[in-house]
């Protein structure tokens, strides 16, 4: 026997459609701006910023990462800063998680060129 009730097909289902009053729609479908859901981000100066700077191998075959962490400030200053400390450096990097990783153990270089722009960095752990 056939199935009398109706299944949602994939371009209705979870969409609100005008005029229709929504019943049910799932977490992330689309109604929702990106941008109105982000958590604010509270940017500090660069002097109130507690910046830790440290040399990790975990999970990267072995090869070593300076990753500083502690940053309080937007995405873009993140990018600028990463290109200033990848030309210093002469390494590639990436920003992940409101962290900046420097390939190679460049310690020392980083927190000298991060205490000249004004932040509070100092190296961590071993």
């Amino acid at each position: 026997m056939a199935d009398t009730k109706r299944k949602p097909t994939s371009q209705s289902a979870g969409k609100v459609q005008p005029g229709r009053k929504t019943v049910w729609q799932e977490f992330g479908a689309g109604a929702f701006e990106d941008a109105a859901m982000e958590r604010p981000v509270q940017e500090l100066p660069p002097n109130q910023q507690q910046i830790r700077v440290q040399a990790s191998r975990k999970g990267r075959g072995g090869k070593t990462v300076t990753v500083i962490s502690g940053f309080q400030t937007k995405p873009e200053t993140l990018a600028t800063l990463l290109k200033t400390l990848k030309t210093q450096c002469g390494a590639g990097g990436t920003v992940k998680d409101m962290e900046i990783e420097i390939q190679g153990d460049h310690r020392e270089k980083i927190v000298q060129v991060l205490v000249k722009q004004g932040y509070k960095a100092k190296v961590s752990g071993g």
